[in-house]
């Protein structure tokens, strides 16, 4: 009976502590499910913390204005625009010319640094009597200038972990998973980063639209029209007189040919 007894408390013994070695070897295995779960939860609470636009000293602001209007001379008016953009450091983006019956006009597409915005509307507006359209807006993006750049900061701190996660995967299957998903990640990076540099090029560059036209008197451009065109017409009478004895002379070797033909048929007539 003590040996049944001591075999048994024996056997205990070992069975515990077999027990307690496969906890510990379980317990140094990677759980791939808790690191992404708390991945997730830290991604989640860096986004949370996105500051307001009040705690921030610098305000984003998008400008852009839309000017239309008469001027006595086209070319002065570029000029002087083109003077107060090498003065503001600005640059012309766009430069279309059109004419109509009576006018000349010119559209421009101006970039211009952001502190130069006002100075150089004012310096347009110089010797404008009334505007045909003056349009002035500006826009606030600072919220979204933050809630960017947080969310980007939250992309790449997700990023970083995944990669340290792929390090600690155990199999292939879990390390295409971690794959996918940085992936991903890189992906929502770029396209963030993205909208955040052309979010800045919008607020350090302002956009002015600049339309000026010059007006033709009616009666000038009828005048006009109608001596060219008599000059016109009598220039290419000219022209069609040259054109025919030059076309003559082209075919002389045929104008021989038939002279020389009908001579002979008229003598072969009047001999008979």
């Amino acid at each position: 009976m003590k040996i049944s007894v001591s075999l048994f408390i024996i056997g205990t013994m070992f069975l515990g502590c077999n027990s307690s070695n496969s906890d510990k070897s379980y317990s140094k295995e990677y759980d791939y499910s808790e690191g992404v779960e708390e991945i997730v939860m830290e991604s989640k609470e860096v986004t949370q913390g996105i500051p307001t636009p009040e705690s921030q000293t610098t305000s984003k602001i998008i400008k852009e204005s839309n000017l239309r209007f008469e001027t006595a001379s086209i070319e002065n008016t570029h000029q002087t625009i083109v003077s107060l953009l090498e003065k503001y450091k600005g640059f012309i983006q766009r430069d279309q010319t059109s004419k109509n019956y009576n006018t000349i006009e010119r559209n421009l597409t101006i970039r211009i640094p952001t502190e130069g915005f006002q100075p150089v509307l004012d310096g347009i507006a110089q010797g404008v009597k009334v505007f045909d359209r003056k349009e002035i807006s500006q826009r606030d993006v600072t919220e979204e200038f933050i809630d960017l750049e947080a969310r980007l900061k939250a992309k790449r701190k997700l990023e970083e972990r995944y990669l340290e996660l792929l390090k600690k995967a155990k199999n292939v299957k879990e390390m295409l998973e971690i794959e996918r998903e940085v992936a991903k990640i890189r992906e929502e990076i770029e396209a963030k980063q993205g909208k955040l540099k052309y979010l800045q090029n919008k607020v350090s560059l302002s956009t002015i639209h600049v339309s000026f036209y010059e007006t033709i008197a009616f009666e000038k451009a009828q005048s006009q029209t109608y001596f060219s065109r008599v000059i016109k017409a009598l220039k290419g009478g000219f022209t069609g007189i040259g054109e025919f004895v030059i076309g003559i002379l082209y075919l002389w070797p045929f104008i021989l040919i038939g002279t020389l033909f009908f001579i002979f048929i008229r003598r072969k007539i009047r001999k008979k």
